[in-house]
């Protein structure tokens, strides 16, 4: 592994991103609302945004605002603040509409405490384009999306508008679009989390975001096939950068209390409410992880870590994820291969989320320090941590000899064996199973359970296995797998996520009928 290491300074810096500078950051807090207030000078001082750029404004203590309370008591308010204090410079363009021409604000933050949905009202103006029925009364949005183009004046608030930087792939500070603003916000299920989700972000830049991806597709069908599609597209780029990566394939989500360990990354949808490894109350992420569970109202109540997603993933440990607060209709939410990529290559958090989503004045939320770059280390640079050294080995080996496979599988198995390393045996049986070489992952897979130190590892490869199995039809050979992992494993937490898939594939036997129409004699 050292020799693989000793690597690192041949490999060039990859990333071209560069940071938001913090003079063009504009935090905004409920000054109602004392907590607020602190967080927004304690988000200031670690990312030294200056004290002039912190709003604070007397709003609902509410999650949920009507239209009008948005209006009168934050556009408006918000809107007259950065005129008033030099951020913007107005005009019109050639519509005629009141915009910002010049703006010294790229992104705005929004602390715990600011509303963060805005409930359907009655359509009040005519559109002039022709919107599907089921936009035709979508007055409803989250705060944040409104705030990216409420420095235009007389936009409609009915339906989606497009988003100006969706794909634009360059920094916000060389996009030149003076009248939007990327917003982020800093919120979840309590104020102690908040400041951990800045703390971990600061401290993850130090040295990077390393560990594994999990990927949970959803397999809806047809009709829901793009959402499967970008976790296939992040899979395909993991794979390339040498990140680690499980994919669950099968219908059903990750099983209750899934041994997803190292979870640095997960991508996944489609249920109402947390499950799988969340379910299991000693999970937690890999500090700086970046979560995100795509369904319609996953942020729908944010600051509830039991109920929808966005909560929960931020209580695991999480330090950034994204969410919608209404429905947004899939094709209109984040895509998450857009995102995923942006992030790899160096962007910051709300760059990469504004980036991946298509349209504004509509569901979406984007949770953790804006200004977090996770992957600013992954060229082979930043402090080394002992517990990442195993997956910066499998990024170089990647780098070196990626178009050399033979090479690399050659490199990482014997070093594997050299040190008696279940993570590139484990990493080694991923790379095959990718590609279908279903034999040879097996093999790897038992020898990683047999390296690994902790029973909940060993136990990830049998579920390996068994899913190599279910996939290839031969359902009895998965459920003798099954059974014999339940038998050796009974005693943790995640033996849960062996019960819940032998329910699924071997579902006991019905209780006997009553006899006399059920009623008992």
């Amino acid at each position: 592994m050292n020799k693989i290491l000793t690597i690192l300074c041949l490999l060039t810096p990859l990333l071209s991103a560069a940071p938001i500078s913090p003079e063009r950051v504009v935090v905004l807090y409920n000054s109602a609302i004392a907590e607020s207030k602190e967080l927004a000078e304690y988000y200031a001082k670690a990312r030294e945004i200056p004290q002039a750029n912190l709003i604070g404004l007397k709003l609902p203590n509410k999650d949920e605002i009507s239209r009008a309370d948005y209006d009168t008591s934050l556009r408006d308010p918000l809107r007259q603040a950065l005129i008033t204090q030099g951020f913007w410079k107005m005009g019109k363009n050639a519509q005629g509409f009141s915009l910002p021409i010049r703006s010294k604000v790229s992104t705005l933050v929004c602390m715990r405490g600011v509303p963060f949905k805005i409930k359907r009202s009655p359509v009040t103006q005519t559109s002039t384009q022709q919107l599907p029925a089921h936009f035709a009364k979508a007055t409803e949005a989250s705060v944040d999306s409104e705030l990216a183009l409420s420095g235009v004046y007389g936009i409609l608030t009915v339906g989606p508008l497009n988003n100006p930087y969706f794909k634009k792939n360059q920094s916000i500070s060389k996009a030149e679009i003076a009248h939007m603003m990327l917003v982020g916000r800093i919120d979840g299920p309590s104020y102690p989390i908040c400041k951990q989700m800045i703390d971990d972000a600061i401290a993850t830049e130090q040295q990077g975001l390393w560990g594994m991806c999990y990927l949970d597709k959803a397999l809806k069908g047809s009709r829901y096939k793009t959402g499967d599609q970008w976790l296939d597209h992040i899979a395909r780029r993991n794979d390339a950068a040498g990140i680690p990566t499980v994919v669950d394939a099968n219908k059903q989500t990750f099983t209750t209390n899934y041994p997803m360990h190292d979870a640095a990354l997960y991508f996944g949808w489609y249920t109402k409410h947390k499950n799988g490894p969340l379910l299991n109350p000693a999970f937690k992420f890999r500090r700086g992880a970046v979560a995100v569970h795509l369904h319609s109202f996953s942020a729908s109540k944010l600051r509830d870590s039991k109920k929808n997603w966005t909560g929960a993933i931020l209580a695991h440990g999480a330090t950034a994820t994204l969410g919608n607060v209404y429905e947004p209709y899939l094709q209109l939410t984040h895509h998450l291969d857009i995102f995923h990529d942006s992030l790899l290559k160096g962007h910051t958090l709300v760059e990469a989320a504004y980036m991946a989503i298509p349209y504004l004045s509509w569901q979406n939320v984007v949770l953790g320090d804006p200004l977090y770059r996770p992957f600013l280390h992954l060229n082979g640079t930043g402090t080394v941590a002992y517990d990442d050294k195993d997956f910066r080995a499998i990024r170089v080996a990647n780098q070196r000899w990626g178009n050399e496979p033979e090479t690399m599988v050659k490199k990482l198995r014997t070093t594997a064996a050299d040190k008696g390393n279940a993570r590139f045996y484990e990493y080694l049986g991923l790379w095959y199973r990718a590609r279908k070489q279903h034999e040879i992952a097996t093999a790897f897979f038992q020898t990683a359970s047999k390296k690994h130190l902790k029973e909940a590892d060993r136990l990830r490869q049998w579920l390996y296995q068994a899913d190599i199995q279910r996939s290839s039809g031969e359902k009895k050979l998965a459920v003798a797998t099954l059974k014999e992992a339940r038998s050796m494993f009974g005693e943790i937490p995640e033996v849960k996520s062996v019960v819940g898939l032998l329910n699924i594939l071997d579902p006991p036997a019905p209780p006997p009928a009553k006899k006399n129409g059920g009623k008992a004699k």
